[in-house]
């Protein structure tokens, strides 16, 4: 019965037009594409000034997606629209001076 059932598999995708598989890749694509551009944020991932220096490694990151850094014995919020991948690197558009001085 198994091996029927793998025939039958293979019979019908090669009745499946050959459009749904290009229609199949391009949505995939297009989801690697947005995936890519999403940075990935992890506690414990260093966070860094745009300028190369480090600011504090990451302590959690919130429910919104902002990063959550201690300066200073403080718990601070960076803005999730100032942080970009550089070089593989977590960064920030805020200088560590910027983020201490926030509210």
């Amino acid at each position: 019965m198994k091996k029927f059932a793998t025939f039958v598999a293979l019979a019908t995708i090669g009745s499946i037009p050959a459009s749904a598989f290009a229609e199949t890749t391009q949505v995939r694509e297009a989801t690697e594409e947005a995936a890519g551009a999403a940075v990935v944020l992890n506690a414990g991932k260093m966070l860094y000034a745009a300028d190369g220096y480090r600011i504090a490694p990451i302590y959690r990151v919130t429910a919104e997606g902002n990063p959550q850094v201690i300066l200073n014995g403080r718990l601070v919020t960076v803005p999730a629209n100032s942080i970009s991948e550089v070089s593989g690197k977590v960064t920030t558009s805020l200088s560590k001076k910027e983020l201490a001085a926030a509210k």
